[in-house]
């Protein structure tokens, strides 16, 4: 099967550039990997040759560009083995982090692989292995050669949750025909609300209704035992998140929580850095502010005398969420992060405000807004007011999240919709398999 739609100069640029790249890309990947950015013993999946061999019977092949991505589609996998038990899962990523992350949270029997550099032999290399029967690309991360080998093979392909920015549908609408090539041979689109499903439509996409992936997600895990073991350790003291922060942010958040630190209910802040690898600069930062500080990851446990836990660990974000009186919703205090997921705490029942840097999640957020679902915060002293009021009158803090745990039950109807279109890509059932 060739590949249709118009010839494009640039995407024709673009693959010779990737050709004449290739011999370099080895040597890159080496240097990230020198810098953390990549897994060593991993390196050749990124240069499209896996180690694991392709399951036997169809394969779904969903890719997520990082943690945020790659978290979004949880519920889309879930959803397809349940409906589909027979189905291969294959789940790409292209961070470090989200691949520690999906190694805990995918269905079991579902394979993780670094996403491949999108060069045409990786891509080749890479679709010539895994066979997927259905692609499913989610948000903006589109590598055109392995959108166009994957199609070359006969591989259905889905753009869900997909979410442009003005800049790039203005970049795609100066290219037509690369434009045409890779977001018009999409077999199922479906965007995250209704102006950018007309702008991907006048950039030759399909409408196939709407899905926001970040309001359909399941609430973030919590081990109960761990939860009861840290409530007892609190003894009664309040505690007060700040959850996934970025430089620039912990010390606006320490700036807050100074004026409470001295109040008889003793409330402990938990300060979550986005990154747990900035733990021990965070600690060395609330300790230089004179808090009795420890670290999460050194397994020091929380006791009477700590002001600051630093949970510099994965996977604990529900844990602490559970037990907030209330959170902050970091990546929002400062320019150019755009925000983290406000549904989080939303779907645990905890109270949360969140700074005004929030493009990411815009959309959310004025839905948020109009249900009175958070507090706005831009400076530590509003910081300090809103945690002041939750912890004085818990009661009006738990309405507000009630508010904002109902917005975030909305999603489930949009995803079952979607889990349709996608099961009606898929080979059909086996005989056996329909039993």
């Amino acid at each position: 099967m060739t590949a249709k739609g118009p010839r494009s100069p640039l995407l024709g640029f673009y693959r010779i550039a990737g050709r004449a790249l290739s011999p370099l890309i080895p040597a890159l990947l080496a240097n990230r990997a020198a810098q953390g950015k990549e897994d060593p013993a991993r390196l050749n999946e990124r240069l499209g040759r896996p180690a694991r061999p392709r399951p036997a019977g169809p394969l779904v092949w969903l890719h997520g560009a990082s943690v945020g991505e790659s978290l979004s589609l949880l519920p889309v996998a879930e959803g397809l083995i349940i409906r589909r038990p027979e189905l291969a899962l294959l789940v790409t990523s292209g961070t470090v982090a989200s691949a520690e992350m999906m190694a805990r949270r995918l269905p079991p029997g579902a394979i993780h692989q670094f996403s491949p550099v999108d060069t045409p032999a990786a891509a080749r290399r890479f679709i010539a292995h895994w066979r997927p029967d259905l692609c499913v690309f989610v948000e903006s991360d589109l590598w055109p050669n392995l959108l166009d080998a994957a199609r070359q093979r006969g591989g259905k392909t889905a753009l869900v949750s997909a979410r442009l920015s003005p800049g790039s549908l203005r970049g795609w609408g100066r290219a037509p025909a690369a434009a045409q090539r890779v977001l018009g041979r999409f077999d199922l689109v479906m965007a995250q609300d209704p102006a950018l499903a007309a702008g991907l439509a006048a950039l030759g996409a399909r409408h196939d209704g709407l899905l926001n992936l970040k309001l359909a997600g399941a609430p973030l895990p919590v081990d109960e035992t761990t939860r009861l073991t840290e409530a007892q350790r609190l003894d009664g003291r309040p505690l007060l998140l700040a959850a996934s922060t970025h430089p620039g942010e912990d010390e606006i958040v320490l700036d807050a929580f100074a004026p409470l630190a001295r109040r008889r209910d003793r409330p402990l802040l938990v300060l979550a850095p986005r990154h747990p690898v900035r733990g021990e600069a965070v600690a060395a930062l609330a300790r230089s502010r004179g808090l009795a500080t420890v670290r999460r990851s050194d397994g020091e446990a929380v006791t009477a005398q700590p002001q600051v836990l630093v949970a510099d660990t994965l996977g604990e974000l529900g844990l602490w969420f559970s037990l907030a009186r209330m959170a902050l919703v970091a990546g929002s205090l400062v320019p150019k992060v755009g925000g983290h997921n406000p549904l989080e705490p939303a779907r645990l029942g905890c109270p949360f405000a969140s700074g005004p840097h929030v493009e990411n999640w815009q959309g959310v957020y004025d839905a948020l807004s109009a249900a009175d679902g958070f507090v706005p915060v831009a400076e530590a002293a509003a910081l300090t007011a809103a945690w002041t009021a939750a912890l004085d009158h818990p009661a009006e803090a738990l309405v507000r999240a009630r508010r904002a745990a109902g917005m975030a039950a909305d999603g489930a109807q949009a995803l079952d919709t979607a889990l349709d279109r996608l099961e009606a890509l898929l080979p059909p059932r086996a005989p056996e398999a329909v039993s």
